[in-house]
């Protein structure tokens, strides 16, 4: 929403915005006018610019740059049946210095930093002894550290701009990587120092969410891909990762959910699910259609599978608009005890209701599995139309051609006598209908077509803040240290004693609350999940599960079957360990827009990525994205254009 006025090049930009709001207190203003540098000299001017620069954060959830950047070419998701950015999952030479969204995550990183280097410049300057000076300029500081910890996972060492242009520029110098992170935590420790415990306002930043990301830029700052300089340092991040998790974790500000579906039970704008304790920053959406902007919140279109054109079923706001990107793996579907850790089923969706039956079949259950299901049967609205078996390989109960005895559209995982696989190649999912994650649904919308998500954006939850510390006392060689974070979440994906295991709630329940919505007749949202079923269990099973979530010792890490140490070939307890936090990783923060940086800092991305993923073909230089060449060709050295050897050099190997 911020409109900026270019005094640099690409990206290295001075921010003069204009207001628009967003949400919730202190976004919920009127349209300002455009701002001048003269405006950044008074108090006023340089809250508007503060809160212009919130709006930033929703450029993370903006467009297709939010999942090809994040989650494309990893283990949890491939393409699905619409290709459009293929190249992010494959690495194949359409991705290069040229692809867009390497260059939007560039400069939209940069134009955010010049407001901050604004803000960071003339709060001590201009701003008085107001009550928020220090909240101002801790804002400023974490802003700055939040966007060039965004480039340096993604680009590695990036020119360090610290002030703001005020005309424009061209010559920059690329610093290193070790430069770069010095700065993030520099950044990230002052907004620490000066940003208040409790939000003043909410969705405002407070010294909490600063130092969840100093515990997080830490521990990237020891993992594999820095190795080559990190050794002087590792020891002490990793220390104090586990300092600034816990600083989080013991603040008395945040708690779990107590369910892992809270998270994703999204009924309405503002509601119950958006205050949730454990959310320690989000960006803020909005159901003001005059102020959303070009984009809105988007990732809810790039998950789901098509539904739309199957039997007995219409596209609606309940289901979503399936822009089917994303396409899950076999491993995301394995990496869980789908028996007894209840975060598989809260976050995947897995049946969906007949919302139009005059174009239900009518067909012959012959292989029904009680005698009132076979012969003919005629479909009606409301039943279950739409069922994922999420079953595992030597399950004989189903054969290709006995599948639709239940559902009209029926897929199954493995069929009898399948052998597992982890690439596919099983079963009738295909790359259209598989199981879609689900954690980012939007019934809120305010036609079936819109784009415009209105949910917020989680961009730090306090779960992951327990797996950075548990990593890093993994990595400290401290396992047994480990082990409470590491239970603290897995403890709460455990279902509890009289849980129903099939029911089920996604953000598409807000239909319920939405006027465009909830006058349909029938609807696509189903409150239920196909556990006992994929499972092969008896409907009455509802014991707590909690016992075997429960970690007791670290041999429970270091001799589970049910990691892929095998598939992997890790074999000491340092990268069983490694491996598992991973894995654990994917559990609790499956599609949360995470996973490349996760695999690309640990360089376990071409080992994952081979073994999973069935079209992904990373190299060693897939670790780092391209700089952009709208960037190297725009900027000088000493008055003239980079020669084509000073913009390999500036350029990542391999690009």
């Amino acid at each position: 929403m911020n409109r900026y006025i270019r005094y640099g090049i690409l990206g290295i930009s001075l921010g003069l915005c204009t207001m628009q709001s967003c949400k919730k207190g202190f976004l919920e203003e009127d349209l300002v006018t455009s701002l001048s540098t003269d405006d950044f000299k008074t108090q006023t001017g340089l809250d508007a610019l503060v809160t212009g620069m919130y709006q930033s954060l929703r450029f993370h959830f903006n467009y297709e740059w939010a999942y090809t950047t994040t989650e494309y070419g990893t283990d949890e998701f491939e393409v699905g049946g619409d290709r459009t950015m293929e190249m992010w999952n494959s690495y194949n030479s359409n991705l290069n210095s040229e692809t867009a969204h390497a260059q939007d995550i560039w400069d939209n990183m940069y134009g955010n930093i010049n407001s901050a280097n604004i803000v960071i410049q003339n709060v001590p300057l201009y701003y008085g002894e107001g009550e928020n000076k220090n909240t101002r300029l801790g804002e400023g500081y974490f802003m700055r550290a939040f966007d060039y910890f965004k480039l340096v996972k993604q680009y590695g060492g990036v020119p360090l701009k610290l002030t703001p242009s005020t005309s424009v520029e061209r010559e920059f110098t690329r610093n290193t990587a070790q430069e770069t992170y010095q700065q993030v935590i520099d950044d990230f420790t002052q907004a620490y120092n000066d940003l208040p415990e409790t939000p003043e306002a909410t969705g405002r930043i407070t010294k909490y969410a600063a130092a969840h990301f100093l515990a997080k830029a830490y521990l990237y700052r020891a993992s594999e891909l820095n190795d080559d300089w990190n050794s002087d340092t590792k020891q002490s991040d990793l220390q104090n990762a586990v300092k600034y998790a816990d600083i989080v974790i013991n603040s008395g500000h945040y708690s779990l959910a107590p369910n892992y579906s809270s998270l994703w039970d999204f009924e309405s704008v503002d509601g119950p699910n958006e205050q949730l304790s454990e959310i320690i920053l989000a960006a803020q959406f909005s159901d003001n259609t005059a102020t959303q902007g070009r984009y809105g919140n988007q990732v809810h279109l790039y998950y789901p599978s098509v539904y739309q054109n199957l039997p007995g079923m219409q596209r609606d706001i309940a289901g979503d608009r399936e822009f089917q990107r994303m396409r899950s793996t076999d491993y995301i579907l394995d990496v869980f005890d789908r028996v007894n850790d209840s975060r598989f089923w809260k976050s995947f969706k897995t049946s969906y209701l007949c919302n139009k039956p005059s174009s239900a079949p009518t067909w012959t259950a012959k292989y029904a599995p009680s005698t009132d299901l076979v012969g003919k049967v005629k479909f009606a609205g409301g039943e279950e139309s739409i069922r994922y078996i999420v079953n595992d390989a030597g399950d004989t109960r189903y054969t290709s051609d006995n599948i639709n005895y239940r559902a009209p559209g029926m897929y199954v995982r493995y069929f009898s006598g399948e052998a597992n696989g982890y690439k596919g190649g099983h079963g009738n999912y295909t790359a259209s209908q598989y199981v879609a994650l689900s954690k980012f649904m939007d019934g809120s919308r305010s036609t079936v077509a819109s784009q415009f998500g209105q949910r917020d954006g989680i961009l730090a939850r306090l779960a992951e803040t327990y797996l950075i510390a548990a990593e890093a006392y993994g990595r400290l060689g401290e396992y047994d240290k480990a082990l409470p974070y590491l239970n603290a979440v897995r403890d709460r994906a455990a279902y509890k004693d009289g849980e129903d295991r099939s029911a089920y709630v996604d953000g598409g329940i807000a239909y319920k609350n939405n006027t465009a919505a909830n006058t349909a007749t029938y609807v696509s949202y189903s409150s239920k999940n196909t556990y006992y079923e994929s499972n092969d269990i008896d409907a009455s099973t509802t014991g707590s599960t909690l016992s075997e979530m429960h970690l007791n010792s670290t041999a429970d890490i270091f001799n589970s079957t049910h990691d892929f140490y095998d598939v992997l070939a890790v074999s000491s307890n340092a990268d069983k360990f490694l491996c598992f936090i991973l894995n654990e990783r994917s559990r609790e923060l499956a599609g949360e827009l995470m996973r490349w940086e996760d695999l690309a800092r640990t360089k376990t991305l071409i080992k994952r990525d081979n073994a999973f993923n069935d079209e992904a073909t990373p190299t060693a230089y897939d670790y780092l994205r391209p700089i952009p060449q709208s960037f190297l060709d725009a900027i000088q050295s000493n008055g003239s254009a980079l020669t084509s050897a000073e913009k390999e050099a500036m350029q990542n190997p391999g690009w």
